[in-house]
Order: structure tokens, then sequence, then C-alpha cells
């Protein structure tokens, strides 16, 4: 068994490319079209089950259960215990950590584009004078 801290380590490296992965299926360009045909049959879809499966693709929390969960079972990562209870652990703390970096990268997303607005409007004030 790894140390704690080392298990820790871990936790927040492999959580970079599951939020990465969920952020670019649930928000990027690249998938825009495709999750805009999720979305559309998130609503019209008659069965509930059909329903959930294509809302997951247009929700960044929904979906980096299953992008950790994919993580898990590639790296055989787990936390605290070496059985299934461990990889328990491990996918709700993955996910925890992953949201967490997804937020503050969406937080920094606002931020930058607030800035940009900004600098137009004085630019534009500028140009006007």
């Amino acid at each position: 068994m790894i140390s704690l801290s080392e298990q820790a380590g871990e936790l927040f490296l492999l959580a970079i490319p599951v939020s990465s992965i969920a952020w670019t299926v649930t928000h990027e360009e690249v998938f825009r079209e495709t999750r805009e045909w999720c979305a559309k049959h998130s609503q019209v879809c008659r069965r509930l089950v059909e329903r959930k499966f294509f809302y997951l693709f247009t929700c960044e929390y929904c979906f980096s259960h299953y992008v950790a969960a994919a993580f898990l079972a590639i790296t055989r990562f787990h936390l605290l215990f070496d059985d299934w209870r461990g990889y328990l652990i491990a996918l709700f703390g993955l996910v925890w950590v992953a949201n967490f970096y997804m937020s503050l990268f969406g937080r920094v997303r606002l931020d930058i584009k607030r800035e940009r607005i900004e600098i137009e409007t004085k630019e534009k004030e500028v140009q006007s004078l």
C-alpha cells in the first residue's frame, strides 16, 4: 500500500485529464454539434433512461463521473483501501477534485472574458473621442 500523501498526489494529478476531457466534451466548440444533438435528445426522447443518457453529455458534473470511472478502470487507482471500497472512494474523490478544477477553470475564463469586454469598451470610447 502506498502512502496517503502519494495517493493524494496521484488523485490531484489524475483529476487533471479527467477534468480536461469532461470540460472539453461538455463546453468546447469542437463538440458543440454533438452536444446540441444530445441536449435535444435529452428533452424529446420518450424513455427516461434515454433522456438521462443523452443528458450526461451536456453536464460536466455528470460526465465527469463516467470519465473518472474509465480512468480508474485504466489505472487501477484506489484510495485508502485495496478492495472495491478504495475504488469507490477514489471515484468520488476524483470527481470532486476534477469538478473543483473545472469550476476554477470556468471562473478564470469568465474573468478573462470580462476583461476583454472591458478593454473593447474602453477602446471604443477612445476611438469615439
